[in-house]
């Protein structure tokens, strides 16, 4: 099985980006996990590279409104998350974020307050996704029934690739971490390959300078407002 998308049902705005066919295994309480849904295949659409670019672009304005503030922070973004919405995903969203700051240079992840996004556990027909809540904040959910099949800290390190701006890619291997469900169960990989390491540095090298400027005009529009 593939990866899924579907539009929120939260709110009118809120773009879900389901993943179809990943798993936690013995992670998940069985009481709380209900039985598999057969989720459908799905092999990607322009709406749904339109909602991971969305997605990232909420993270990124949370960080360089920030980073406006303090000019001076070390050359490595912090992206700061709040894992304490998914309590039973801790150990998994602790790995991801290993996983990610040892493979990148020009953004680290971090846990605090003041978070510039969020993960949530649940049950949820869509699946697992990274989404917005139509206010330009972003979250992570993980859900219960589709993740006792596949690697959890697998479908929590690719919805992490989703919050540093990388697409699904649901044709590539299992060496490939966007592809996602598409290699099937068997696939345990939760690393990212050279390529998609280099495109999450290129992407806060380059991409980080024009959201920074965009927030800091933003704010001068605001004052001047006022």
């Amino acid at each position: 099985m593939r990866l899924s998308l579907r539009m929120s049902a939260v709110t009118a705005t809120a773009a879900g980006l389901s993943l179809a066919a990943f798993g936690l295994g013995s992670a998940v309480p069985a009481a709380a996990a209900p039985a598999p849904t057969p989720y459908s295949g799905y092999n990607g659409s322009a709406a749904e590279a339109k909602a991971n670019k969305a997605f990232f672009e909420a993270v990124l304005r949370s960080v360089a409104e920030k980073r406006a503030a303090h000019p001076d922070s070390a050359a490595a973004v912090t992206v700061v998350y709040d894992p304490s919405g998914a309590p039973t995903f801790s150990a998994q969203i602790s790995r991801a974020a290993q996983i990610w700051n040892g493979a990148v240079s020009n953004v680290q992840l971090q846990a605090g307050s003041n978070a510039d996004f969020s993960y949530r556990e649940g049950n949820d027909p869509r699946g697992s996704y990274a989404s917005t809540d139509g206010h330009g904040s972003g979250y992570v959910f993980l859900d219960y029934a589709q993740n006792q099949e596949y690697d959890s800290t697998r479908v929590t390190a690719h919805e992490t690739g989703h919050v540093l701006g990388l697409p699904d890619h649901y044709e590539g291997p299992c060496s490939e971490l966007m592809s996602g469900g598409g290699p099937g169960p068997s696939c345990t990989n939760s690393n990212p390959d050279a390529n998609e390491r280099a495109r999450v540095d290129q992407l806060w090298a380059n991409g980080f300078a024009a959201a920074l400027d965009k927030a800091m005009s933003e704010k001068s529009l605001h004052k001047s407002a006022r």
